[in-house]
């Protein structure tokens, strides 16, 4: 007579191997690479499921990083940015090493410090075409790039717009001594008056930040 097949049962919780850290559904998780010289993939957990041999898998939803997109890693991509994907998949939760938090792009802005665990996301990945989700993204400085969180700007007390410090003809030490920073195009205002308030510290967390101009995102091939 053949055998019944082990039944599968969802379950709430994983414990990482070696450690007292829970999983749980929703939760972002660094898995171990088949090849141990890459950095750890990371996927946010669906599901976790135990069959009747006690084996636990987890399906996830995989998070890629920019050098691994049709476009490729382009310069206004920051060091720990993320692109959520539609590529699902199945997993033995042994793989997983560790947890992580995977931000939103405006929260991610406003940490005082970034810790090795921290990423962001500020796009939706189809693996397939190379499409984003959104498919436009504000731009800034006469270089007309979005926004990098890795580097300094500058924000003209005048139109408000921001700048990187070399394409203003400064370094980034003057730039982090600047008390108030006005553009070429607005020095010349006679009637430009100082800001009561602080300004926002990036773009990201700026009011301005929605009403920005727009450039498209697409595959670069």
């Amino acid at each position: 007579m053949a055998k019944t097949r082990p039944g599968k049962r969802d379950i709430d919780s994983y414990t990482i191997k070696g450690t007292n850290k829970i999983v749980r559904a929703g939760d972002c998780v660094l898995m171990r690479p088949s090849d141990t010289s890459k950095p750890p993939y990371v996927a946010r957990v669906e599901k976790i499921e135990q069959d009747g041999r006690s084996n636990v898998k987890v399906r996830v939803r995989w998070y890629y990083r920019p050098e691994e997109s049709i476009g490729g890693r382009r310069q206004f991509h920051g060091a720990k940015e993320l692109f959520l994907s539609d590529h699902y998949d199945v997993q033995s939760a042994h793989t997983i090493e560790g947890k992580c938090i995977v931000h939103s792009f405006k929260n991610y802005t406003k940490l005082e410090n970034v810790g090795a665990e921290d990423y962001y996301c500020r796009f939706e990945y189809k693996a397939a075409t190379g499409a984003f989700t959104p498919d436009r993204v504000a731009v800034y400085c006469k270089c007309e790039m979005p926004y990098n969180p890795d580097d300094l700007m500058v924000q003209c007390e005048g139109c408000k717009d921001w700048y990187h410090p070399a394409c203003v003809g400064m370094t980034i030490e003057e730039a982090k001594k600047l008390d108030h920073f006005v553009c070429s195009e607005c020095s010349s205002d006679d009637d430009l008056k100082k800001p009561q308030v602080t300004f926002p510290v990036s773009p990201a967390s700026d009011s301005k930040y929605n009403n920005s101009p727009m450039v498209n995102l697409f595959p670069v091939l």
